[in-house]
């Protein structure tokens, strides 16, 4: 307690300051640090999935790890957990303080470890002796890591620019994890970065300055600041130490993953291609924007560094540039499926995905789109279930998945990138049981290196979404919540189940009318179902959907169409997976959608999984993105029942119904559903040149498909 906490560190130069300070409790550091420093498990877990990745290019390359202000050498220790020390040609721990690193010596030796070099040095110095021989130090360097150390060196900014030289630009990684402290006002290059969380309140971010400044350790911004400056942002999280007291300490750190800058870029840059050589991304402050490094320009400030950017605008219309800071999308290790943007206020408006699953039948689409391998179609992101559909079904050379809900993007994102990182057993687990108890290992270890930033964030944050059931997460969550309340109050629970594994639709019409149908048409039932709010919030209706299917009929004549005829005509247990969800709250092998399917997941993965290369998420409204693609650069477009959000006459709706004109070839079409018998904005395609026609109008008896939540299917053909 006197050595860590009472004693006074004194006003001499580091070195003496450090030795005085740690000498008396050296022995003991580990075992009093392990709640304080939180966070160091997690960067080096992250850190080795991303190195893989960044080395299969070149997997012979000499591996050379640098520990600054690596201590007692616990790091080390760590890492051998995720990557054996063995496996690195050379480890070099840097550390100023003597006492610590004697700790090093001893626990390396116990070890048998004899790749490994302890020096004593000053960080903004260090040498490796490898270097001795007049060799250039540029680019020799693997993995850097600063594991609470970057707050405790005086003179970062050289540490910084000296890491940068001697990283490897094509393949080296600097991994970081440190106390932080940030104003409220995120600047231009945070918000390219995207960093949920990261503002602190004004007491907590001078209370913590202040509290840290005793002990000579600096957590106010500009080191962070600085860092981000130099290095392309891969990773960054931002959580808070509930260290001791919970509820009262909650000290900010954070844990970020970079590269070098002038690492090539450009490779991904066909992530952000558009047929016909258009970029696009949804940056701010302009709805569209094309994102493209052109040429590095000097910073603003400290942490405002900008590059120019060129922006993309539909074709014919004039160019015109912007500066701009680099977004962490460009730098990140592989797969960049997700479009640049920067958060809007809009974007702060969705706190969590509405749609865990989506609800439209893409079996029937099929029967409509007559997809090949040459199309390239535009589709709503939802939950990302029907894209999948068409990527395994059709393999379209282009999938541009559009939602103005981040939340919905960062879905999608998870989906596709733990396709092509984990096992079947495991990404059945999570999508199709909707638990698994690993999930955040899984994150870390095997997922994260394909995932952007910012998605990378939302899951982190949201990491026990997968410990009970997924499904039950999102607003969608509230109905399926609300319909397993119901049926277990009512005491029929044991009869969903029996619904749920009914051989025969004879047997499980028969349930569904005895049983459940009481139960569900229940008066209080209906009343809660009609309610606007929960109409939103839980069925993710909004107000003029629900006014369409009001003028056509009641409420409970809705309903009583959407699931009379579905009982009766297909079996929930082999293949009607929509309502099996919905009751069980998970899927069954024998009842999901096609990508939880083994040959449908085993399709999406073959051959480093080329099929999902056709993805592009984009975080925009249909509109915005509309405006970026070139004239006549999609053959199809599933718009789903979005236009049933719009009032009657909105200018928006014509916009976005002209723009879909120009971007479809002649004899593209596009599909819908509405809530509708008869939408208004039917009219609106007509004028705009389209021919529609009606696929599927739902009545009483018979289904329009699987779903049956919708009363019409459309069809409009560019003329």
């Amino acid at each position: 307690m006197w050595h860590c906490f009472l004693r006074p560190i004194g006003v001499a130069d580091q070195k003496t300051r450090l030795d005085q300070f740690y000498e008396g409790q050296a022995e003991v550091y580990d075992a009093t640090r392990g709640g304080l420093l939180r966070g160091r498990n997690s960067m080096l877990s992250l850190s080795v999935a991303h190195l893989r990745v960044l080395r299969e290019a070149s997997p012979d390359k000499r591996l050379v790890w640098v520990d600054i202000g690596g201590g007692t050498g616990h790091n080390i220790e760590l890492m051998d957990k995720h990557l054996p020390i063995s496996s690195f040609d050379a480890i070099y721990l840097i550390d100023l303080c003597e006492p610590l690193i004697q700790v090093a010596r001893k626990r390396f030796a116990a070890k048998g470890w004899n790749n490994i070099t302890v020096l004593c040095q000053d960080a903004t110095e260090f040498s490796l002796p490898e270097w001795s021989d007049g060799k250039d130090p540029k680019g020799t360097v693997s993995l850097v890591t600063l594991s609470y150390s970057l707050s405790m060196i005086p003179s970062f900014y050289t540490l910084l620019d000296r890491i940068d030289y001697v990283l490897s630009p094509e393949d080296g990684l600097l991994g970081v994890v440190d106390f932080y402290t940030s104003g409220r006002q995120p600047s231009l290059h945070e918000k390219a970065i995207g960093g949920a969380m990261k503002e602190c309140g004004w007491s907590s971010r001078w209370f913590w300055q202040i509290w840290f400044d005793f002990d000579h350790i600096s957590v106010s911004p500009h080191r962070r600041d600085y860092l981000e400056y130099k290095f392309g942002t891969i990773k960054s999280y931002n959580g808070r130490n509930r260290y001791i007291i919970p509820f009262i300490v909650r000290i900010p750190y954070y844990i970020w993953l970079g590269r070098s800058r002038t690492c090539d870029v450009s490779r991904f840059c066909h992530a952000f291609e558009i047929e016909g050589g258009n970029i696009i991304g949804n940056c701010s402050p302009q709805p569209v924007m094309a994102v493209k490094e052109t040429e590095l320009v000097p910073p603003l400030e400290i942490g405002e560094p900008a590059v120019e950017l060129s922006v993309g605008v539909p074709s014919g219309a004039a160019v015109i540039d912007i500066t701009s800071p680099l977004s962490a999308f460009h730098y990140q290790v592989k797969n960049p499926w997700r479009l640049p943007y920067y958060e809007q206020p809009v974007h702060k408006e969705f706190r969590t995905f509405i749609y865990s699953f989506t609800w439209e039948d893409p079996a029937e689409d099929m029967k409509y789109l007559e997809l090949t391998e040459d199309d390239s179609m535009l589709v709503i992101t939802s939950a990302g279930d029907n894209a999948l559909h068409y990527a395994i079904n059709a393999k379209p050379k282009r999938i541009h998945c559009v939602d103005i809900n981040p939340c919905q993007g960062h879905l999608v994102e998870l989906k596709l990138a733990a396709i092509q990182s984990l096992s079947y057993d495991d990404f059945f687990a999570l999508f199709g049981k909707g638990q698994h108890p690993q999930f955040r290992t899984l994150l870390d270890s095997k997922i994260a290196p394909l995932l952007s930033s910012i998605a990378y964030q939302f899951w982190r944050i949201n990491e026990d979404a997968f410990s009970s059931s997924f499904y039950h997460h999102g607003y969608s969550g509230w109905a399926l919540h609300l319909a397993q309340l119901v049926f277990k109050l009512a005491g029929v629970w044991k009869d969903v189940i029996a619904l749920c594994n009914s051989d025969t639709i004879a047997g499980q019409a028969t349930i569904w009318r005895q049983k459940l149908r009481p139960v569900l048409f229940n008066p209080m039932v209906m009343v809660l179902l009609k309610s606007p709010v929960f109409c939103w919030n839980a069925l993710g209706v909004p107000l003029n959907q629900r006014r369409m299917l009001l003028n056509e009929g009641t409420f409970l004549e809705f309903v009583r169409d959407t699931l009379d005829p579905l009982a009766s005509t297909y079996s929930f247990k082999n293949g009607a997976y929509f309502y099996l969800l919905a009751l069980l709250g998970h899927y069954t092998p024998a009842s999901c959608p096609a990508y939880l399917t083994h040959a449908g997941f085993d399709t999406l993965k073959a051959n480093d999984a080329k099929v999902m290369d056709a993805f592009r998420l984009h975080t925009a409204s249909v509109v915005d993105v509309l405006r970026g693609l070139t004239k006549w650069s999609l053959t199809r477009a599933i718009i789903m029942d979005h236009l049933d959000w719009f009032a009657p006459g909105s200018e928006h709706v014509d916009q976005e119904i002209e723009e879909l004109h120009r971007v479809l070839v002649a004899g593209g079409f596009v599909l819908w559903r509405s809530a509708a018998r008869k939408p208004w904005y039917n009219e609106a395609f007509e004028r705009k040149g389209f021919s529609v026609t009606a696929l599927a109008i739902r009545g009483p008896e018979v289904p329009i498909d699987r779903v049956n939540m919708y009363a019409s299917f459309w069809k409009a053909v560019k003329n």
